[in-house]
């Protein structure tokens, strides 16, 4: 098990080598996203279906309370099925799929959950909860892939990079 603030093991070398490792492609990533929403619809779709609210959210007559329920279930979905792939990996099961992790961008070593949690994935929840601007500025993130760096602005917020594992 990787422990926080402990180097990332170089598998072939024996030694710490995460700052050096590879940024992830962008396939990677997006190919990890794509496991991951996957597993999301194949559990979130059929609550959603069983419990009547996604046909309320479709006709648009779901109420706040219901929509805030909603999200907060699917947060918790989230931890769920990843907590402990992020916190012990920096991980979900689409980028171990995908053999890429999340590190702290100078250091190239775990973040702490919380600071993952908190400033990586809540931040991009509040805001995508907004109608239209929240799908907006969803998009805007994800094209910042397209920079140099290879960072969202997620990574950004966080101060994480995606690594080859």
């Amino acid at each position: 098990m990787i422990t926080h603030g402990e180097p990332l093991q170089d598998a072939a070398h024996g030694h710490g080598a995460a700052n050096q490792r590879p940024l992830a492609s962008r396939l990677a990533r997006l190919g990890a996203t794509i496991v991951d929403v996957i597993i999301a619809l194949a559990i979130g779709l059929p609550i959603g279906f069983a419990t009547g609210y996604l046909q309320r959210a479709m006709e648009q007559t779901a109420s706040l309370g219901e929509m805030i329920v909603h999200g907060a279930g699917g947060m918790i979905l989230f931890l769920m099925l990843h907590g402990y792939f992020l916190a012990t990996r920096g991980q979900t099961i689409g980028k171990i799929a995908a053999g890429v992790r999340i590190v702290d961008y100078n250091s190239g070593q775990l973040l702490s959950f919380g600071k993952l949690i908190g400033l990586r994935y809540v931040p991009v929840w509040l805001v995508s909860a907004i109608p239209f601007a929240g799908g907006c500025l969803g998009l805007v993130d994800i094209l910042f892939i397209f920079g140099n760096e290879r960072r969202c602005v997620h990574d950004l917020i966080a101060g994480t990079k995606v690594v080859e594992a």
